[in-house]
């Protein structure tokens, strides 16, 4: 398995990934290891039949891998790599660029709705509701201060990425938590502000 982000440039393999039940089974395999498809349907609440065939399809794209077996007919899947990028090729043409918009729609909506379901999870646990919090910020950026903030932001929340392997790195206590950070450039008068 790669643990160098994958660079995705062809809208098929957006378009292969912007599934919910095959962003739940990415997620599934990163977090947890090599999995089965009778493991995954489990887990997720689906058929196993439903699971496997969308591992068939995300293996069709490299997105997953058959991972080493004992034997017998179980037949884990493994992530081919942790972590993925697109639209961030100077030559990246429309239909890429829209199928990324779209794939990006789809997991901002997704951690949206994570988050506000956390929210409620931890109304009753004070540390966790004070960990568990939601920040912004405005200034005014060059492209390239951004690209040095977004980095900044995306080495810190990789700090640990190492746990999702090696449960034994894991303190006591810990949860499995989703960090989710963006940077762009907005327009102000979206807000009601002028210039």
């Amino acid at each position: 398995m790669s643990t160098e982000p994958r660079r995705l440039k062809d809208p098929r393999e957006l378009r292969a990934i912007a599934h919910p039940l095959r962003m739940s089974i990415l997620e599934q395999l990163t977090m947890h290891g090599p999995l089965t498809a009778t493991e995954l349907a489990e887990r997720l609440g689906e058929s196993p039949a439903n699971c496997s065939w969308h591992l068939r399809k995300l293996a069709e794209h490299h997105f997953v891998e058959e991972a080493e077996s004992a034997g017998g007919r179980r037949r884990p899947w493994q992530m081919s790599s942790i972590g993925m990028g697109w639209n961030q090729e100077d030559d990246t043409d429309t239909e890429t660029l829209m199928a990324g918009h779209a794939l990006t729609r789809m997991w901002l909506e997704r951690w949206v709705d994570r988050f506000l379901t956390a929210e409620q999870a931890v109304a009753d646990k004070p540390e966790w509701r004070r960990a568990a919090t939601l920040s912004q910020s405005a200034t005014w950026l060059t492209a390239d201060e951004l690209a040095e903030m977004t980095a900044e932001m995306s080495a810190v929340m990789m700090r640990h990425l190492d746990r999702l392997e090696d449960p034994s790195k894991r303190p006591e206590g810990a949860q499995l938590c989703e960090l989710v950070g963006w940077g762009a450039p907005v327009d102000p008068t979206s807000a009601g502000e002028s210039r």
